[in-house]
């Protein structure tokens, strides 16, 4: 199950962001794992900040491009915001000690995923961002029972209703 998506601008994006974080499931007996795709100046960060602000999170969300993982909890949910475009290898990953908080509930926003795919869990939801003219283009991909769900609600949201399929 897919569905691809115009986005005209970093507000459509984050936009986009909000509506899965309304449409995820609210506590999932697994981790949810979504991987972020694209090349630099995509949007992933973009769409991982409108996910968490809608999650609840405040102050500044920041790209972990640097830290490689920036960590949250709002509503008593763990949320974890991976980029792993700097990654020297897996075992740069290991030493994170991210796995631990592999538990139900959880949410990884992993951007750059192809840079450790052999020591990440599978993605439940896939998004491919590319930079299409000044705006962006996004494919989503449900990877899991609960990525294909998940996807399913975003279909039938208003907000996304509004948005221009591809």
């Amino acid at each position: 199950m897919s569905l691809e998506l115009s986005l005209p601008d970093s507000e459509h994006t984050e936009r986009l962001g909000a509506a899965l974080a309304g449409c995820g499931p609210p506590s999932p007996a697994a981790p949810l794992i979504v991987y972020l795709q694209g090349e630099l100046g995509a949007g992933k960060t973009t769409l991982a900040r409108g996910l968490l602000r809608a999650l609840g999170v405040t102050g500044v969300v920041r790209s972990p491009s640097y830290t490689l993982l920036e960590s949250y909890e709002s509503a008593g949910r763990r949320l974890f915001h991976l980029d792993l475009y700097r990654l020297k290898g897996a075992s740069e990953l290991a030493m994170l000690g991210w796995r631990d908080e592999l538990r139900p509930g959880a949410l990884f926003l992993i951007e750059w995923p192809e840079r450790a795919a052999e020591a990440l869990p599978p993605a439940d939801l896939k998004l491919a961002l590319s930079i299409l003219g000044v705006g962006r283009r996004v494919r989503l991909e449900g990877m899991s029972a609960s990525g294909a769900a998940w996807l399913a609600a975003l279909r039938a949201d208003p907000a996304v209703a509004e948005m221009n399929r591809v």
